[in-house]
């Protein structure tokens, strides 16, 4: 088994376009894709929804917690464009805010895309520079030029942390390169508000929709037969909650449904889904699964909306929805009787705005 851990000037070579020197980044570390690291994780932070153009003082609130590892979980800019010189230009500016290259001298960043770092809002499969989008995401975030995600289509790639008893699998898929059109909702403005809406879309039935694509599928199906403690499935948009008509797998019912009996076929214990998307952050539960399924969204890390976290939502669990930019810290604590994860909303204080303690053993099928 190879080192994962690599130093990055040996292996892969940033772009000029970033505009940062190797030494500007700090001491870069290569993470090979789909292998096990020895290191074992107790601090896991993440966030979405962060404007290039905007502060960004909640980078000085993550590297306080002392992260392992930080996961990039979709609208790591605000691209929307066809036009891959201004993509570059607002990763560049990404890459440029200091508390952005204070977070990547703490620790590794990987990341995934959803729609505004695609490309497109709201954007699927009929994205017309998605090739050329994934490359470019790829060289920013120092992809190694040997790693499976330079020579398939789309950005899904998994990692797996720590030996046998405290074993992390990180999956982040890739909600936008293969996914059908989303359906409309053509009810008025004054009805969707009656009923505390504030999306868009309905439920897509069509049986031939989908969101991962059949070649993600198959990728993830392998995944989740691989042994782990604990898997934290990256989704850019929220996983169970669905009733709000924003962009969620909850758009794509037979989708998400698929998704829960993989879980359940695979026998894939230890299953937390993390998602952004909403420019607000909650936990939701649902027991649609083979055992409890959380979700435990943060958005985002500039963004935020007290209108969309006031939206209906059945599955919460968070006391709250809080509307603050925020970001998410998951804490493994492996030598407790009993092994337990806990979800935490810090906010740009590094107050605990929400906290939610699963126990690993509940994430079983009884």
């Amino acid at each position: 088994m190879q080192v994962v851990f690599e130093i990055m000037t040996d292996f892969f070579r940033i772009p000029e376009w970033v505009g940062i020197s190797v030494l500007g980044w700090g001491l870069l570390a290569g993470v090979s894709a789909e292998e096990v690291s020895p290191q074992v994780l107790e601090r896991i932070a993440f966030g979405s929804c962060a404007s290039q153009n905007k502060p960004q003082p909640v980078w000085d609130e993550v590297v306080k917690v002392k992260p392992e590892l930080f996961l990039a979980i979709g609208d790591n800019i605000y691209g929307d464009t066809t036009d891959m010189e201004v993509m570059k230009a607002k990763y560049t500016e990404l890459g440029a805010k200091p508390g952005y290259g204070a977070l990547r001298k703490t620790c590794p960043v990987l990341a995934t895309w959803d729609d505004h770092d695609y490309g497109v809002n709201d954007g699927g499969a009929g994205y017309s520079r998605k090739v050329e989008s994934q490359q470019i995401m790829l060289d920013f975030y120092g992809v190694p030029l040997d790693s499976p995600r330079r020579k398939r289509p789309g950005v899904y790639e998994s990692w797996r942390f720590g030996q046998e008893g405290k074993r992390v699998q990180i999956i982040l898929l890739d909600l936008r390169y293969f996914r059908s059109r989303a359906s409309k909702d053509k009810r008025s403005a004054e009805e969707k508000a009656r009923l505390n809406l504030v999306g868009w879309y309905v439920p897509n039935q069509d049986p031939d929709a989908t969101v991962l694509g059949a070649d993600q599928w198959a990728w993830l199906e392998a995944q989740l037969r691989l042994p782990a403690d604990l898997r934290i499935i990256g989704s850019s948009t929220q996983v169970i909650a669905s009733e709000k008509g924003m962009e969620s797998w909850g758009n794509f019912p037979l989708e998400r449904k698929r998704l829960y009996d993989l879980i359940g076929r695979t026998g894939a214990n230890g299953v937390v889904f993390i998602s952004g998307d909403v420019h607000f952050s909650e936990i939701s539960r649902t027991n649609e699964g083979p055992y409890p399924l959380f979700d435990f969204t943060s958005s985002g890390l500039t963004n935020s909306h007290p209108g969309w976290a006031a939206a209906v939502n059945p599955h919460r669990v968070s006391p709250v929805a809080y509307a603050g930019p925020n970001f998410g810290l998951l804490q493994i604590d492996w030598n407790a009787p009993a092994p337990a994860v806990t979800m935490e909303t810090r906010t740009l204080t590094g107050a605990v705005a929400i906290s939610q303690k699963i126990q690993l053993s509940d994430l079983k099928k009884k």
